[in-house]
């Protein structure tokens, strides 16, 4: 199931907390928070709560990006609607939760921070919250140099480093070509070094360990294309060298 239609409300906010939580309260939900202490029901509210800290994440540092005139833009939601899987009934929530957030006095480093420290053994994660924001940013067909700079401080915060933000840019941004960069490879590595480095990007990056991170389905998406711009960049470095 989609994350918007399983979790919100109170409860969800209750178990995210923090800024964010306090952004996920608004949402007139229906997940209810499983008040059980087993192993199970503990590693399920975890799990939970890591996947509406992403979602809401987006969320919130995409409305910190947008221009603060006090109204979200439909084109921004529009954005965010092809990222995750929203019901037409849920629209009014999610322009909702883009308002409180752009009205919200906390700065968009409070909520960069949580989801840092949420997410500090997952870079990966991390990179996927880049990859939204860069798509929410060229809703209106261009990133602009603002756009830029807040995502390389938000990167900043996540202490990313400059290949992640590359890889999240590319998509839509016209950078100097550099499959090195984007790989985040030193151009002397040799190829054994190269190979191996790639495989721990695919490792890294596959769906599967995406899944198995308790992320939602909309992550799954950002993975596959950005997985395809790694094994994209590696083929042109294999090809430029005559790799086996």
């Amino acid at each position: 199931m989609p994350i918007w239609g399983k979790l919100g409300g109170a409860a969800g906010g209750f178990a995210l907390g923090g800024p964010l939580g306090a952004i996920a309260g608004v949402l007139a939900g229906h997940y209810l928070l499983d008040r059980e202490n087993t192993p199970e029901a503990v590693a399920k509210r975890d799990a939970d709560a890591k996947s509406l800290a992403f979602t809401i994440g987006v969320i919130a540092l995409g409305a910190k990006m947008a221009k603060a005139d006090g109204v979200v833009a439909p084109v921004e939601v529009d954005a965010f609607r092809k990222i995750f899987a929203i019901a037409e009934k849920d629209l009014a929530e999610v322009s909702q939760v883009f308002d409180r957030a752009t009205a919200d006095v906390a700065g968009f480093d409070a909520y960069a921070e949580q989801l840092a420290e949420t997410f500090r053994d997952e870079p990966a994660t991390l990179e996927d919250v880049l990859h939204g924001l860069a798509h929410i940013a060229a809703a209106d067909g261009a990133i602009h140099e603002a756009e830029v700079r807040y995502l390389e401080a938000v990167a900043q915060i996540f202490k990313l480093e400059r290949s992640r933000l590359r890889r999240a840019l590319g998509a839509y941004v016209r950078l100097e070509d550099d499959p090195y960069d984007i790989l985040g490879a030193d151009p002397a590595l040799s190829d054994a070094e190269l190979k191996r480095l790639h495989r721990s990007l695919v490792a890294e990056n596959h769906p599967d360990r995406v899944t198995a991170r308790g992320l939602p389905v909309e992550a799954v998406r950002i993975a596959t294309a950005k997985l395809a711009a790694i094994n994209a960049a590696f083929d042109a470095v294999r090809a430029e060298r005559g790799m086996a």
